[in-house]
């Protein structure tokens, strides 16, 4: 009698031990972002010599995007993964699992692995991601001031107090503009005169308003040389576009409200928040509303995806004869980003629970060949012994 039953069933039983093992990983991991689920791949040993696992793959579905609420926290909507550097040995992985966040030298690195998040110039080139340079943003002296609003014909004089300029040091200076109705001789005509914090004339000039009350060309500007903390700096008065009614305007019967504001020029500032866009920009936004733009995210992309091999549950490195794509979100085969949310797992719990079961009776039915043949052998045996 033939034992090939006995050997066939005992590597059923192996077998479908080993599919039940990559089944309570799915499950035990089926909170976990960005992680994929693997399928045990059977096959027949050698035509008449029971089974066994001959290896797995991993499910390249996506899973569910959930928002976490932190700005730096990025799942893909679509191909790609994200490509991370171990600053150590300089060794590139991919994930899917987008939990980053800025460490305390400012660079962008996964949260689990603290690997460095890599972004991709416009020449394909890889490089970390960091906000060390972004964090502030160094004083800028003021070059322009914008003056708007209207300015009574019917009004001598009007005076606009209180206006700030920069130096190149980040510091302020307070300067007042005083404007003098000369339409006495020609109308639309007001001399101007900006006087600083002591009251002190630094410069003069004279603007011109046409018939409709828009600010004439020619004599919209003025520019004015000053002083400040040692340096000599030059700004300009702007009161608008020539025929413009946006600047500064002279209509009769509407009351004198010029106001002034610099339009550049500002202290050290530093940043307020930022996020990423879709196409995986960094967005910088600073505490006097200027907004920078930071580096891009990388995505990378495989012919196979499922051959790729899973490390500590969340990083995937390659295999050998892969080649990688790289590229920006929203670009060629590249899904885009969706900022301050997770991929989930892809796992689906009812699917894993319909396996389960089939192993399970796969497991009971090996078993039973197993009980069945050894039935026989002992009947064999007692009937060669009786």
């Amino acid at each position: 009698m033939s034992l090939q039953s006995l050997y066939n069933s005992l590597s059923g039983l192996f077998a479908f031990s080993k599919g039940l093992d990559t089944i309570s990983n799915n499950i035990s991991n089926m909170n976990t972002p960005g992680f994929r689920g693997k399928d045990s791949f059977f096959e027949n040993v050698m035509g008449e010599f029971g089974t066994r696992i001959e290896g797995t793959g991993i499910r390249t579905s996506e899973g569910q995007i959930e928002q976490t609420g932190n700005n730096t926290d990025l799942a893909i909507n679509g191909e790609g993964l994200f490509v991370l550097r171990d600053p150590s040995t300089g060794k590139y992985f991919y994930t899917r699992a987008g939990q980053f966040q800025f460490d305390a030298q400012g660079y962008l690195v996964d949260t689990v692995s603290q690997y460095h998040v890599q972004g991709i110039d416009e020449s394909g080139n890889l490089a970390d991601i960091s906000i060390t340079t972004l964090r502030t943003l160094p004083a800028q002296a003021t070059t322009m001031v914008g003056v708007t609003g209207n300015l009574s014909p019917q009004d001598t004089d009007f005076t606009i107090n209180s206006l700030t300029v920069y130096d190149a040091d980040g510091n302020t200076h307070t300067y007042s503009i005083k404007l003098t109705n000369n339409g006495s001789t020609t109308p639309g005509r007001w001399s101007v005169v900006l006087r600083d914090a002591s009251g002190q004339a630094v410069a003069n000039g004279e603007i011109r308003f046409s018939s409709d009350g828009s600010i004439k060309a020619g004599y919209n500007t003025m520019s004015v040389s000053l002083t400040l903390a040692g340096k000599t700096q030059a700004v300009t008065l702007d009161f608008g576009a020539a025929g413009s009614l946006s600047g500064a305007t002279s209509y009769p019967g509407v009351g004198s409200n010029l106001v002034a504001s610099p339009k550049d020029g500002h202290s050290v500032v530093g940043v307020a928040s930022y996020s990423f866009d879709e196409n995986g920009v960094l967005q910088l936004k600073y505490t006097d509303q200027e907004t920078r733009q930071g580096a891009r995210v990388a995505l990378a992309a495989f012919p196979d995806e499922s051959s790729l091999e899973l490390l500590n549950g969340r990083l995937y490195d390659v295999g050998s004869g892969q080649q990688r794509q790289l590229g920006g979100a929203g670009e060629g085969v590249f899904g885009k980003i969706v900022g301050g949310s997770l991929e989930m797992s892809n796992v689906d719990l009812a699917q894993e629970l319909a396996d389960m079961i089939v192993i399970q009776r796969g497991y009971q039915a090996n078993s039973r060949v197993m009980t069945v043949t050894n039935d026989m052998l002992q009947q064999l045996y007692d009937s060669t012994h009786g």
